[in-house]
């Protein structure tokens, strides 16, 4: 018995070693990290946390919030791994305390060519290492601690349109990456990269070419040099059969189907590649031929039903979720959580009513699964276009949908939970504004999720009630997650949004934090813009270029000229330079207003000076 003292006192100790966290980080348990993109890669999004529940949620509080960049887009997952959190706007990634918002690091990345996109859906976290994507195609590793560029790779050509604002996925030494940027007549791909070295693995091209399967598919062949097809939200992936899920993009042009006759693969598809080798498995395409802009998105979700059924669940632009066997690829249900009216043959000059499309159905936020009450939850854009045909014209600087479209009416959103083996509608609620932040389900009966209108919203996970609508200044486009710090159960979501998706609030991209009986503690630095009553000095066309690329060109296009009756070729003729500055101020609708709350005097100024400089015919 002594010498089994002895070995017990000497061997506790080692085992504790071994047992803390490195580099003295918090230990993982259940529920405690937000570790990617939805939480679990199978996409299921749903926390294990119990402490907040529909009876206490009225009592949440924030707890702190930090603005992480000027006026933008803000788009991105939230990643928690050791009391940090992890997220990002199109030039900004930051790691910041996930109990009070206090900056670790700051990284800023200057792009190194023109951007096409200033959006962005989020990072990976993975061995120490944080990837993200940006505008001009590039995919880089910073180190977590730090916030140090590790690598960085060019992965795409923004001279033909890429770019890399999807959200990368992370697993076993590999990070998985897209390539987005349909509309400017890009090729969409996937890609696998060596986590530590950044060098390529493999790819997989999302538009088929030559002796390619699914390249007949493109009966005009020339038109899959330029079909779209982009990847630009998040992925899915099965460790137990190392299988890949991709959502893939629109074909290009958008409305002008006769240009590219065909079912157009693999666009509008969910494609199932082999994860170590990118070998394509099997596929399911939603619509083919699309000429309503009907994208897969959202990350799909993945688990097993009382059937003992592999299921695939999936939203999309086209209003519905969706569920497949895995097995036998065979349609489980269809279930509409938007308005839906038919379908009408193709666009006219005349103009033909749609609903949904474009900015319509499932963003890139989509179902995620209460595995509590075995229900798919998702939030949804219910909005109706008017889709009007014309000329298609390719210029990887131009985006051209082959014609134009324009909101019809209201734009709503949706919360619609659906049970998981069936598709039946167990409960809905019809939110002010669009629904596309995050969904998150827990185990303590409340599903946390957000509206562009600027609303935290927490619902009773099993009625659908309503339990909690808390404003919280900016609209939410992004992340919304939830971990735990020291035994308490916190919530934290992206706050703040200029882009095509502005049809509620506005607001500064910022973090923030929330926890029971948390009042209002206070609140850490923001990056706060000079006031808007300064008088402007000299216009800098250079500064507003940069708020261009934050701003506008998510709706105006780098030419100036994705809104066809708003093209801003055409601006200096039409408006001069006090006329362009006081439309700038109070523009009409749908652009929304962002002086003098987002934009200051000398912002309007220096935007006015570029695109009159910029966009002269």
């Amino acid at each position: 018995m002594k010498q089994l003292t002895r070995l017990v006192r000497c061997v506790l100790p080692v085992c504790a070693l071994l047992a803390a966290p490195p580099g003295g980080a918090q230990e993982a348990t259940p529920g405690s990290q937000w570790p990617s993109f939805n939480n679990r890669l199978d996409g299921q999004r749903f926390s294990p946390l119990m402490e907040i529940t529909p009876a206490n949620a009225a009592q949440l509080g924030e707890i702190c919030r930090l603005q992480i960049d000027g006026p933008t887009t803000f788009h991105a997952g939230l990643v928690v791994v050791d009391g940090l959190i992890y997220t990002n706007t199109g030039r900004e990634t930051v790691a910041i305390d996930a109990a009070t918002c206090a900056v670790r690091w700051k990284y800023s990345y200057a792009p190194e060519e023109e951007r096409f996109s200033p959006s962005n859906r989020g990072l990976a976290v993975l061995d120490g290492r944080v990837f993200r994507g940006t505008g001009d195609a590039r995919l880089i590793a910073l180190d977590a601690a730090t916030g140090r560029l590790l690598w960085k790779n060019v992965i795409g050509a923004p001279r033909l349109g890429e770019s890399a604002s999807a959200a990368p996925l992370a697993w076993q030494g590999v990070v998985y990456m897209g390539i987005a940027g349909s509309e400017l007549g890009a090729r969409g791909r996937v890609m696998a990269y060596d986590a530590q070295t950044g060098r390529e693995l493999w790819r997989f091209n999302t538009v088929p070419i030559g002796e390619e399967q699914g390249a007949k598919t493109w009966k005009r062949p020339k038109s899959a040099k330029t079909g779209g097809g982009g990847v630009w939200g998040a992925m899915t992936l099965d460790v137990t059969t190392g299988e890949l899920f991709v959502p893939v993009g629109n074909p290009w042009p958008d409305i002008d189907k006769a240009y590219r006759p065909g079912s157009n693969l693999f666009t509008d598809s969910i494609v199932v590649l082999d994860a170590r080798t990118g070998a394509l498995k099997w596929w399911h395409q939603v619509t083919p031929a699309d000429w309503q802009d009907m994208d897969l998105v959202a990350a799909p979700v993945l688990y097993r039903d009382s059937q003992v059924r592999d299921v695939l669940a999936f939203g999309g632009k086209d209003g519905f979720v969706t569920g497949i066997d895995r097995d036998t690829h065979k349609q489980l249900f269809h279930t509409p959580v938007t308005t839906f009216e038919g379908i009408p043959k193709g666009a006219t000059a005349e103009g033909v009513r749609i609903c949904p499309g474009y900015a319509g159905g499932v963003e890139w936020n989509g179902p995620t699964l209460d595995r509590l009450n075995h229900t798919l939850v998702t939030g949804s854009v219910d909005a109706c276009f008017i889709v009007r045909s014309g000329p298609t014209k390719y210029s990887p600087t131009e985006a051209s949908f082959g014609g134009t479209v324009a909101p019809d009416g209201p734009v709503t959103g949706w919360v619609t939970a659906l049970d998981s083996e069936t598709g039946q509608i167990r409960w809905r609620y019809h939110a002010e504004k669009p629904v596309i932040a995050g969904v998150t389900p827990t185990a303590g009966g409340v599903t946390f999720t957000g509206d562009i209108a600027g609303n935290l919203l927490v619902f009773n996970s099993k009625t659908g009630e309503l339990v909690l609508r808390a404003p919280t200044g900016g609209a939410l486009a992004g992340g919304v997650v939830s971990y735990e710090v020291g035994g308490k159960q916190y919530v934290a979501f992206a706050s703040g949004n200029v882009s095509r998706m502005a049809f509620g609030a506005l607001g500064l991209p910022s973090v923030v934090i929330m926890a029971l009986n948390a009042g209002h503690a206070s609140s850490a630095p923001a990056l706060t813009t000079p006031s808007a009553r300064t008088p402007a000095g000299a216009a800098d066309a250079a500064s507003g270029r940069r708020l261009y690329s934050q701003i506008c060109v998510s709706c105006h296009g780098p030419d100036g000229n994705l809104i066809g009756d708003h093209k801003l070729s055409s601006l200096p003729s039409r408006l001069d330079e006090a006329a362009t500055v006081s439309y700038i101020k109070d523009p009409k609708p749908p652009m929304p207003k962002l002086y003098p709350g987002l934009l200051n005097e000398q912002n309007v100024a220096d935007v006015a000076a570029y695109v009159r400089q910029e966009f002269k015919q």
